[in-house]
């Protein structure tokens, strides 16, 4: 998990019970336990934090003042033949109050199965590393459409990112060639009954920089069918999810505020979950994983796995490939579904599944 500590950089050389020590953390091949153990010397370590998201510095938080002040006199400057004989340097620093909007903390897990999140699979190395290089390779030879922060490609039909939605009568046409060997293993994917009927017509190609997030969301009911995959390349992430009791997303100001036991009548119930997307690895996003829990990438160049700090690359490049809707949805979640906030498609949808008509997609 990432949690960046709530201490000022170093401005002085007034004593303090939390030094930063830069040249030491998961990045330089330490973890937070042996750092721990080392200083754990000196007196009572009340924690050890990342000081930033470089994984290179770290706060060593102790109880006492003078154990602080012990290990500062005895490691700063010189080599600690425990920590592998690196040369630390460190200050003094300052707790600071959380600002507003402080992130929480939450596990990483390496599979799906760990999240309990139904809907949710994920297929390590789903393509080899030739077929990797083939797709990038493929992207990289056309065109790309620039937003704020990334590029992406459409195929098939073009996401209008202003409505979150797509225009049903636009069609692009067929999906690349270069996209047909994944195709081929979707419709094998094993983990979920009807992949192998799921035609998919609708391809967006991101590529995200170094420390570029994805806002959270619901993909729009109205416009895409019940599975969404997503092939990650290049790159890996860690990508979050939290599900509402009422299937609103609330600020994160809000939610600490919810957290503190502040303003009980204007909060919601959550989860909060999170999983690890390596490369070449493929995630199938249906029923109430699709329908039911938002989902997005936190802006980090950095991400802590398991007590280990995994540099997100040069970049990273999704594929997700869905399934345009040409109806109304009538998925069993209506609290996030646009289709059914209308009456007349709660109609709709009353009527399809009375004929036995409806479809999981």
């Amino acid at each position: 998990m990432m949690v960046l500590s709530r201490f000022s950089r170093p401005n002085g050389t007034e004593p303090s019970p939390n030094l930063y020590v830069a040249n030491c953390g998961p990045t330089v091949g330490l973890s937070f336990d042996i750092i721990e153990s080392v200083f754990g010397t000196f007196g009572e370590v009340r924690g050890v934090h990342p000081a930033d998201e470089s994984g290179a510095r770290v706060i060593v938080s102790y109880s006492q003042l003078t154990s602080a002040q012990t290990a500062f006199e005895a490691l700063n400057g010189f080599p600690c033949a425990p920590l592998g004989d690196r040369i630390l340097h460190i200050r003094y620093s300052v707790f600071q109050h959380p600002p507003s909007e402080v992130d929480d903390s939450v596990s990483v897990s390496l599979g799906a199965s760990e999240l309990e999140i139904p809907g949710l699979y994920l297929l390590h190395d789903f393509i080899s590393i030739n077929e990797e290089r083939e797709l990038l390779a493929a992207v990289d030879n056309r065109s790309w459409k620039s937003l704020s922060k990334r590029r992406v490609q459409h195929y098939g039909y073009e996401f209008l990112y202003e409505t979150r939605n797509v225009n049903t009568k636009q069609f692009l046409g067929e999906l690349p060639s270069f996209a047909v060997p994944v195709l081929k293993k979707i419709s094998l994917f094993s983990n979920v009954d009807g992949a192998e009927n799921n035609i998919l017509d609708q391809l967006t190609v991101n590529e995200y920089p170094p420390g570029v997030g994805l806002s959270p969301h619901i993909d729009t009911h109205s416009a895409f069918g019940g599975m969404i995959f997503s092939l990650s390349l290049a790159g890996s992430c860690v990508m979050e999810f939290r599900k509402y009791t009422h299937g609103v997303w609330l600020p994160l100001s809000a939610t600490n505020s919810c957290m503190k036991g502040e303003n009980s009548g204007h909060c919601s119930n959550f989860i909060r979950k999170a999983i690890f997307l390596p490369p070449r690895s493929m995630l199938l996003l249906s029923g109430e994983a699709r329908y039911a829990w938002h989902h997005y990438i936190t802006h980090h160049k950095v991400d802590i796995v398991g007590g280990r700090a995994i540099k997100r690359g040069s970049r990273r490049v999704s594929f997700t490939f869905r399934k345009v809707r040409m109806g109304p949805c009538c998925c069993e979640f209506p609290q996030d579904c646009d289709s059914q906030k209308e009456r007349s498609i709660e109609i709709s949808c009353e009527k399809i599944s009375r004929d036995g008509n409806q479809s999981s997609n």
